[in-house]
């Protein structure tokens, strides 16, 4: 069963995406969005932990939602995909459920 797991906390004020990437199994997706993207941004403390997911999760990040917090595309990590709303759409749809963490 694949899950959608959607992480919208800041990396640097809540624990949301170290308890995901800890739970998630290998072939699972991760969509960034609000203020998740930040865990998106080359040069931070968790790039590396980032990194080191996309060795078995696909990651994705909401474009929209870095654009509203003034980041181009061009500073997210190699190997995290950008989607659009629709493109959350159809990863929400290609998955059998989707896991919010708060």
């Amino acid at each position: 069963m694949s899950t959608l797991h959607t992480v919208n906390k800041s990396p640097f004020e809540k624990p949301s995406l170290q308890s995901c990437l800890d739970y998630t199994g290998s072939g699972a997706a991760v969509l960034l969005l609000e203020d998740g993207v930040y865990a998106a941004l080359k040069g931070t403390s968790v790039e590396q932990r980032v990194q080191s997911a996309l060795d078995s999760v696909k990651v994705y990040v909401l474009g929209p939602d870095l654009k509203a917090r003034g980041f181009a595309e061009e500073r997210v990590i190699e190997g995290i995909s950008v989607v659009d709303y629709a493109g959350f759409v159809d990863l929400a749809a290609e998955n059998d459920k989707v896991q919010a963490w708060l």
